[in-house]
């Protein structure tokens, strides 16, 4: 066997078994929790809402445990089973053309991933969500959506697909430069049409109605000097009980959007404190940073293709016989995630650290109490778990462990 078959098979072993290892310590530390609400929550968050909270996250880790193990044997199967190599053949054997038989390999490679993906999917809605009480859509709208977003996918990801393979062929050594510009654009375009043409297509985007609160968002946004194209809220009650807020596009385009569950459930002191603590991240320049990090991420793995689809031991080794540049980008998508999964702890650590700037920013400049109930409604109405693994929550929690956050927010107040 390869040396280079070998290190992908121990990556994707040693991850598999610390990805179950980390969901199992994660698991046993909430049901070891499950019957005592935490001091600090014990006045906000009932018993119930506790132990419903540990069961919708352990009937969460049970499915992502199944998902892990499948999407392992599907990787297997694609690569060393020798999936691409026979969903290629028929595509190479076409008149049409090594690009357009290169875009058809992985566009359908993509839809028939996708396909293997769904019933984790309708699980996960029409089961998991059920049981607890969030989903709120039908299998008419999801299958809708799921359709929807397939043709955008291809709309938007056909061009950008024809252009990358294009510039792989022709473009000389340094393609790999060329189509990084060729992302960053296309990822700035989609930033740019998101909030006013892709969004509107899936939910509904009321203006916030004059009254108390919008005054209240409004004189927040003029002391944060954020200028931007409206206030918004988004009916997402009608597929999910789950509330956010958040906001999108860039330049002038930037809107804040409200989900409808989240006004109903916060009182206008902790909506002004939620959306304070979104503007730190705007005020911090937190989307910047991440834009120029992924924008730095993105143009070293486009290096590193550029020299793997040189080497023939790159496709041999993962199963396909013959080089080509599809071949080379599918491979690319499929093997490095089996390596910078160990990474994750990295990025995890630097979102949680804008968080709790975010958090210092919002206190500044409305107060940590409404910021502190704010959170733990949502919590609680999203029955997100308040004991975590502490080590789970280092590989993977993008924003800091409640009981850390609301620790660390009750520290600023005297």
């Amino acid at each position: 066997m390869p040396y280079p078959t070998i290190l992908f098979l121990a990556a994707l072993g040693l991850g598999l078994i610390l990805e179950l290892w980390l969901l199992q310590r994660h698991r046993a530390h909430i049901l070891m929790h499950r019957e005592r609400v935490p001091d600090a929550f014990a006045n906000r968050v009932s018993p119930e809402e506790h132990r419903k909270a540990a069961d919708y996250s352990g009937a969460k880790i049970a499915l992502h445990r199944i998902d892990l193990l499948i999407s392992a044997l599907v990787l297997l199967a694609w690569t060393l089973g020798g999936g691409i190599e026979r969903l290629n053949a028929p595509w190479a054997a076409t008149p049409w053309g090594e690009l357009a038989a290169g875009i058809g390999l992985i566009i359908s490679f993509s839809l028939i991933n996708g396909l293997i993906g769904l019933p984790s999917q309708i699980y996960q809605t029409f089961v998991i969500e059920e049981r607890f009480g969030f989903n709120r859509t039908t299998p008419a709208r999801f299958f809708k959506d799921l359709l929807l977003q397939t043709l955008l996918g291809l709309l938007l990801g056909i061009p950008l697909l024809g252009a990358i393979l294009w510039l792989m062929g022709a473009a000389g050594t340094y393609w790999w430069l060329a189509a990084w510009g060729v992302w960053i654009a296309f990822m700035l375009f989609i930033s740019w049409i998101f909030p006013t043409v892709l969004a509107p297509l899936f939910n509904k985007f009321t203006p916030l109605e004059q009254g108390p609160l919008r005054e209240r968002v409004e004189g927040l946004l003029e002391r944060c000097g954020f200028a931007s194209k409206g206030i918004f809220v988004m009916d997402g009650s009608r597929r999910s009980g789950h509330g956010n807020a958040y906001f999108t596009g860039f330049g002038r385009n930037k809107r804040i959007v409200f989900y409808d569950t989240l006004i109903e459930s916060l009182d206008g002191d902790e909506v002004e404190a939620v959306l304070a603590h979104e503007l730190g991240h705007f005020k911090k320049r937190h989307v910047l940073k991440g834009l120029l990090s992924a924008a730095a991420i993105t143009l070293a793995g486009l290096w590193v293709l550029g020299w793997l689809s040189t080497e023939a031991w790159f496709y041999q080794s993962l199963g396909v016989s013959e080089a080509s540049n599809a071949a080379a980008l599918l491979l690319f998508m499929l093997a490095a995630p089996v390596f910078t999964q160990f990474f994750q702890p990295l990025g995890a650590w630097y979102s949680r650290h804008h968080e709790f700037e975010a958090d210092e920013f919002a206190v500044r400049v409305a107060d940590a109490e409404p910021l502190i109930s704010a959170l733990v409604k949502m919590y609680r109405e999203n029955a997100s778990t308040l004991t975590p693994d502490p080590l789970y929550s280092a590989f993977h929690d993008s924003h800091p462990p409640a009981p850390v956050r609301i620790a660390h927010l009750s520290s600023t107040i005297s």
